[in-house]
């Protein structure tokens, strides 16, 4: 009843195809939950400043754009930015690093970062 080594190899071969198959399942469901985790954040964000801002609701794609950028590219809206990144960093490790970990902070920061220097450069061609 004892197996030969071709098929011994031949199962070992067999699992690995399977548990290929179930990382690449694993890395779909994330893929997607990311999806869904980041249209869920950018709906409740867009919302909030249809809320807070309803006169931009007519505004265009174009001049929704400029206003975010140019209301963004202040030396407050930045240090205001960087405050709460800062708290945010000072506070992720006592909660866990789960969050941390993906990368949240850094890219609003850079982010911001790119904003204010295409809104400094960008001023200079629009006015």
């Amino acid at each position: 009843m004892a197996k030969t080594k071709i098929e011994k190899i031949a199962s070992i071969e067999e699992e690995i195809k399977q548990l290929e198959n179930k990382k690449k399942r694993l890395i779909q469901e994330q893929k997607e939950q990311e999806r869904k985790d980041r249209t869920n954040r950018l709906c409740k964000r867009m919302g909030f400043i249809e809320k807070l801002l309803p006169d931009t609701i007519p505004l265009t794609e174009e001049q929704f754009k400029t206003f975010v950028e140019q209301a963004i590219a202040t030396d407050h809206s930045r240090c205001v930015l960087d405050g709460l990144t800062a708290q945010y960093a000072a506070t992720a490790p006592a909660q866990g690093a789960e969050p941390a970990g993906r990368g949240n902070t850094q890219p609003a920061a850079k982010t911001a970062q790119t904003a204010q220097e295409d809104g400094a450069g960008g001023s200079a061609a629009q006015g």
